[in-house]
């Protein structure tokens, strides 16, 4: 197993997603863990990762010095790099000229062990403000940039090693052969973690905390809580029951297709509530994406609990929430509530109220889009349903900026697939994350149709390539796609007048507009 230390960066949980890319365990944990603790869960090595503190403010994030002596390899990465030098003695100061961020050609010393089989040379990102000046007593450069001279450093006898760019980002071209250096060749790490073995432990685990309790799921149809839906299923069996709520922001034909989808393929007892109507209600008026996210998960919740009861009593309610929910709401409790700026409200994970009468089932909390597609195909899920892009929870009600009304979900719904529809047809679902398509504020744009002008809606379609939606670039669709999407749509949706394509990336840009 290998630990890694959360300081707040929002590429931690990338950091422990990339050592179980090499079949090896890994677990976040708070930057404040203990020695003793670091003894108890007996890592073969720790990654302290990066964040956005400086080491020489006030309260800066530290880490316990024992653990330092402990004799288990260390790597830190940026923050990690900076504090170690820090703690041991070094210098690190604020970069008086601009911030490095982004390419640097990075030329490393290959008999250093954290190098040993790679190029002498070869790109790697940065994103830091401040360098080591100075090292540590012990300490020897191998790496440096032609504006960086500590870019990585070492102290092999104690096996502490730092860098300061991210190995773990793909833009970091031998970022990957750095990081199993270190975990093979310097933690001599086994790969024996797979996802046979996560259901085996996870399964234990459900049953272990369920006991002869019953489970109630909210089940979307995405491949996230179906898959959740699979892996209870084996765990608990009949004690198992999927509710499925039709919000009234769906998009066509969606709940019929979760219905077949659960009750005829994988014979899992369903109960299916159609409660638009007081989801529409709560919404009223509502502009505010926070707010409207805020609803619709509490609404959901009380939903739940009404429904609930009229078909008997349940301990416990499971959710499909994924570690980039939570890495992103950076909610209280979690590793990086001390340390990361929140980045929105979830709806798997921001939209609960306090109050609610059920415990909460997250077996997914800890894994990756990638990683629960693996899952679902372990389960024996269809390939059709592992490959699904993701839909947020609240559905197309936050892709609706503004107020929310019957006309205009019905408008962005017709809008949507035929946008789906085409992408499909054109053989690019397989290729691409995502496709949101927003509907924009009511601000009417001029159109022609025939020989009169017309003020319509407009609305935007977002198709972004990912590997894991904490980054995102805007798919370069074919021009002529482009074009036979926004005719169908100003044809066939009489309300919208203009449709516009979003290519901002993700950063600085969400995925979703709300």
């Amino acid at each position: 197993m290998i630990i890694i230390l959360d300081y707040g960066s929002q590429y931690a949980q990338l950091i422990a997603r990339r050592v179980r890319e090499c079949n090896v365990y890994s677990e976040l944990v708070a930057h404040d863990i203990t020695a003793a603790r670091v003894r108890e869960l007996r890592p073969e090595g720790i990654i302290l990762s990066g964040g956005p503190a400086s080491v020489y403010e006030q309260d800066a994030p530290r880490l316990d010095p024992a653990i330092l002596d402990l004799g288990i390899p260390i790597l830190g990465i940026c923050y990690g790099m900076q504090l170690i030098m820090d703690m041991l003695g070094g210098k690190v100061e604020r970069r008086t000229e601009k911030r490095e961020y982004g390419r640097a050609a990075l030329r490393v010393d290959t008999a250093s062990a954290l190098f040993v089989g790679i190029e002498d040379s070869f790109t790697a990102w940065m994103s830091h403000g401040d360098s080591c000046v100075v090292l540590a007593d012990g300490f020897r450069r191998i790496a440096s940039t032609d504006s960086l001279e500590q870019a990585a450093v070492e102290q092999a006898a104690r096996k502490i090693y730092g860098v300061q760019f991210h190995p773990e980002v793909a833009h970091t071209v031998k970022g990957m052969d750095v990081l199993k250096n270190f975990i093979f060749g310097i933690c001599q790490a086994q790969a024996v973690w797979t996802m046979a073995n996560y259901i085996e432990t996870e399964v234990k685990r459900i049953r272990a905390t369920v006991g002869s309790g019953r489970v109630l799921l909210g089940l979307s149809g995405g491949v996230d809580s179906t898959t959740v839906a699979a892996l209870l299923h084996k765990a608990v069996g009949n004690q198992l029951i999927c509710m499925f709520i039709d919000q009234g922001f769906l998009r066509q034909g969606e709940a019929r297709r979760v219905a077949d989808l659960i009750a005829k393929h994988m014979r899992i007892r369903l109960v299916q509530v159609d409660a638009a109507q007081r989801f529409m209600e709560r919404v009223k008026g509502i502009s505010d994406p926070e707010e409207k996210r805020r609803r619709i998960g509490n609404e959901f919740v009380r939903t739940f609990e009404a429904e609930a009861r009229k078909i008997g009593n349940f301990q416990f309610l499971a959710q499909g929430t994924l570690y980039p929910d939570v890495i992103e709401s950076a909610v209280s409790g979690g590793t990086q509530a001390k340390t990361a700026a929140k980045i929105k409200t979830h709806h798997n994970v921001g939209g609960l109220p306090a109050d609610m009468q059920f415990k909460l089932l997250e077996p997914l909390r800890w894994l990756f889009k990638d990683e629960v597609r693996r899952l679902g195909r372990e389960l024996g899920l269809h390939e059709d349903l592992v490959n699904r892009h993701p839909f947020p929870g609240p559905g197309l009600a936050i892709r609706i900026i503004g107020e929310i009304t019957p006309e205009r979900v019905r408008v962005l719904q017709e809008a949507d697939a035929i946008v789906m529809g085409e992408i499909k047809a054109a053989g690019w679902y397989d290729k691409i994350w995502q496709v949101p398509v927003i509907l924009l504020p009511e601000v009417r744009t001029v159109g022609v149709m025939g020989d009169a002008r017309t003020y319509g809606m407009t609305c935007a379609v977002r198709c972004v390539t990912s590997e894991d939606a904490m980054t995102a670039r805007a798919a370069h669709l074919p021009w002529e796609l482009l074009e036979k999407i926004s005719a169908r749509v100003i044809n066939e949706v009489p309300e919208i007048t203009r449709v516009c394509y979003d290519i901002s990336s993700k950063p600085p840009a969400t995925i979703e507009w709300e």
